[in-house]
């Protein structure tokens, strides 16, 4: 059976070059990195080489470079330590945002009884920068604004520069998700003044259960967990070197071919809205990802003209031809509501309908979305 997978922004394939990096330390540099021996001064200098590498990349100190499981685990201590430990009392955010920001956000409301606003949105989910601005000059209370860059969902880009900018200029701290961006896009936090960032290594081919949280330095943040010194105070437990080490391999490379995978990738996406249209043409696309200017080159989310009844069996039949995506509207991982991004921009008759998020990479090509687009014909003329 023909296999396509069309859902890289979920997580995407490890590339050879980072697992063969990842075997080389976890076979043969096994020393815990915060002994004083031999093996473990081995492992850390290996530990403290990643960082370097990676700070890099942003243009920051490695010192502001913190480790951690992945991008959940980034955002609970940054919004966590923010309001525990920085005495912030008005949160702005938005209702797109992932969950790992917006429960996180919701359980401060309740627990510390701190102000929670959502900035507007416009129809297609961009963020109306006016009415931020508006929610910031609002009072001077300390706020904290966690605006994500690229929605995992529909994709929206986030102008970054404009709301740390805004953020600056009111005296607010700004938290920004980039999960869907970093070794995506090329960002520069020594010109752009965000504070607060997070990132994790399996969204641009480097292994799950590692991500890093970028912290401004002097920030002020205080651990989520405790226990040993590591990671500068700010995360306890001995680090996963070889993942680490997989981390960092995987966004030199990234960055490395970042023009010539991002036009290669831009193609896929280019050709399959065009063969959409043409095979489908009662089909329409959420949010800004039709757009490559306000939106990722990475992914397209697909409203597709098909009943409710039919819908059902949408992804078991795209599977079953070997065709692995995301479904947007409908029931995702046992969860009895749809999707919370999608909710907030689309009808009630629309959020009837599939949407269905595909997210391409380089390792795609356009025989694949050929074979995806005839699997979406067929049975949608069923």
């Amino acid at each position: 059976m023909k296999k396509v997978y069309f859902d890289n922004a979920a997580t995407t394939k490890v590339r050879d070059k980072v697992v063969q990096r990842m075997t080389e330390v976890l076979s043969q540099e096994f020393g815990n990195p915060s002994s004083s021996h031999s093996f473990g001064r081995s492992s850390k200098t290996i530990l403290e080489t990643c960082r370097k590498e990676i700070a890099t990349y942003f243009n920051v100190s490695a010192s502001e470079i913190i480790f951690t499981s992945g991008g959940t685990e980034a955002d609970n201590l940054i919004l966590n330590s923010c309001v525990r430990d920085l005495k912030v009392k008005r949160l702005i955010t938005s209702k797109i945002e992932h969950h790992a920001v917006l429960h996180t956000l919701e359980g401060f409301e309740e627990l510390y009884n701190i102000e929670l606003l959502y900035v507007n949105l416009d129809k297609k989910g961009m963020v109306d920068y006016n009415h931020l601005k508006t929610l910031l000059k609002a009072s001077k209370e300390k706020t904290l604004v966690s605006l994500m860059h690229v929605n995992n969902e529909i994709g929206n880009k986030l102008d970054l520069l404009k709301v740390a900018d805004l953020c600056k200029e009111y005296n607010s701290l700004f938290h920004c998700d980039t999960v869907q961006s970093v070794g995506h896009f090329e960002l520069d936090f020594s010109k752009i003044p965000i504070d607060f960032a997070a990132c994790s290594a399996h969204k641009f081919h480097g292994p799950k259960g590692v991500g890093f949280a970028f912290v401004r330095k002097n920030s002020g943040l205080q651990p989520l967990i405790v226990g040993g010194e590591q990671e500068r105070g700010l995360r306890a437990g001995t680090e996963a070197v070889y993942a680490i080490a997989g981390l960092s391999k995987a966004l030199k490379v990234s960055y490395k071919n970042l023009e010539k995978e991002k036009k290669y990738i831009t193609k896929i996406k280019d050709y399959f809205k065009e063969q959409l249209f043409q095979e489908i043409p009662n089909a329409s696309l959420n949010g800004y990802c039709g757009d490559n200017q306000n939106s990722t080159y990475t992914l397209l989310n697909v409203l597709l003209p098909i009943s409710k009844e039919k819908a059902t069996m949408l992804l078991f039949q795209l599977d079953l031809k070997g065709i692995a995506c995301s479904k947007g509207s409908a029931c995702q991982s046992g969860a009895l509501s749809g999707s919370h991004v999608l909710a907030e921009i689309l009808s009630e008759k629309d959020m009837q309908k599939p949407s269905v998020r595909f997210s391409f990479s380089s390792y795609n090509t356009l025989e694949e979305v050929d074979y995806v687009i005839s699997v979406l014909k067929e049975f949608i003329e069923k």
